[in-house]
């Protein structure tokens, strides 16, 4: 480690590998795939533990017919009947005022998929080859993980720094941002954000959108011996199939710097088909479900009508669609682009600085990410927010994902040190 005061060696000295090690595989336990039971039941196990730190807690039912009615909901993909909402605060600063700093994560994950695809059980963690290895390691138990241990080392080292900080634990980050939309709605906020996702070592200070939809394609059915008497709603699809990949294309001819080092900035993804209802007869219905990727910048409203405009077209020209015309809905999460701004680089300048002297190398290098988060919720509420947080995210939704140790002690280390310095 570069030069450090003695309050940051005694606050780093905290950081304990063992306890996050520890802390992770015990999360990693607890199945809390978005919608679930357990998506609460994680809540409140995390809000005991951060009561033993001596933090101001705010644990709250999310008021949900309000939240949902509201003109800004973010969307779901899972309705909930029930959802908590958790923050921790240091109050115990010098002054009292807005929180200097904010760490936040997301504490709910994707259903594991299919389970012979792993080497072991998504939910039953363990450490093998330096590496946690279980669903939610990489997105996002690791970065909550690392967040706890950074104000369990602030805690523990006696610090009393100037101003306070908190942090904000929330549900329903994959399918939408309910938990960070009812966290800020709940008048929770600060001067800038860190979201502990996962970054492999570099700082990401934009992201894409990314926008679910469904379309819905009619067909004619009829007796599959008498295939000519109908029409297939697969078949007719395959043309609008054909133009969504064209589209695709044509959205990704040109992109912004920050988001040029992925072959593929702004994915257009069908993820989901479904056709007819029995193999002997031609199908007259499929649905077809996935998400468009948001350009940095982009207005969502005119992403929308790309799409919507490509399948109006294609349906003009085909002889059964035009006349039978496919319907295209938003369901689901509608996640905006989102851009870390507003502090003239102060945030991304502590971070980095904080990076630099940890691992005793240059400071981070900064990226977009091709992906939706919650960043956007909170720069539109006016944080500056990035992201800065162990693994690689090209692990996560799949099977077999794992994040390494020294990354989660690293980035502990970093956020141990962007705490200190953001609060004085």
């Amino acid at each position: 480690m570069r030069d450090l005061d003695d309050v940051e060696l005694r606050a780093l000295a905290f950081v304990d590998e063992r306890e996050i090690v520890r802390d992770l595989v015990e999360l990693v336990a607890v199945p809390s795939v978005s919608g679930h039971d357990a998506e609460s039941d994680i809540v409140h196990a995390l809000a005991e533990r951060l009561g033993a730190l001596d933090l101001e807690l705010d644990l709250w039912p999310l008021d949900l017919p309000a939240l949902t009615a509201r003109p800004d909901f973010p969307g779901w993909e899972v309705p909930r009947t029930e959802a908590w909402g958790l923050v921790a605060t240091a109050a115990d600063s010098r002054e009292t005022s807005t929180p200097a700093l904010v760490l936040q994560g997301h504490v709910d994950v994707v259903p594991p998929g299919d389970l012979s695809r792993w080497k072991g059980e998504p939910f039953a963690p363990y450490l093998a080859d330096g590496r946690v290895h279980g669903r939610g390691t990489v997105d996002m138990k690791g970065g909550v993980v690392a967040a706890i241990a950074a104000v369990r080392a602030v805690r523990a080292a006696g610090v009393r720094l100037r101003r306070p900080y908190a942090l904000h634990l929330v549900v329903g980050e994959e399918d939408g941002g309910l938990g960070a939309f009812g966290t800020l709605a709940r008048g929770h906020r600060g001067d800038a954000c860190i979201i502990a996702e996962p970054t492999s070592g570099t700082l990401t200070t934009a992201n894409a959108g990314a926008l679910t939809f469904e379309i819905v394609v009619p067909g004619l059915a009829t007796h599959a011996s008498t295939s000519y008497a109908g029409v297939s709603a697969f078949d007719a699809y395959l043309a609008v199939h054909e133009a969504l990949s064209d589209l695709e294309r044509r959205r990704n001819d040109r992109v912004h710097p920050l988001m040029s080092e992925y072959p593929l900035a702004y994915p257009l993804s069908v993820g989901r088909v479904t056709c007819g209802d029995w193999a002997s007869s031609v199908p007259d219905r499929l649905v077809a479900e996935g998400r468009l990727g948001v350009a940095l910048d982009e207005d969502p409203a005119l992403a929308r009508t790309a799409l919507e405009e490509v399948v109006a077209q294609v349906a003009s020209t085909h002889p059964w669609l035009r006349d039978h015309a496919p319907a295209v809905t938003w369901t689901g999460g509608q996640f905006a682009s989102g851009r870390y701004a507003g502090d003239d680089g102060h945030l991304a300048g502590i971070v980095a600085r904080a990076h630099a002297d940890v691992t005793a190398g240059p400071a981070p290098r900064e990226r977009g990410a091709p992906y939706g988060s919650d960043l956007r919720l909170y720069a539109d509420a006016g944080l500056p927010t990035l992201h800065y947080g162990p693994g690689d995210v090209r692990l996560a939704h799949g099977p077999n994902e794992s994040v390494p140790v020294t990354e989660l002690v690293t980035v502990a280390e970093a956020l141990t040190l962007s705490l200190l310095r953001a609060s004085g």
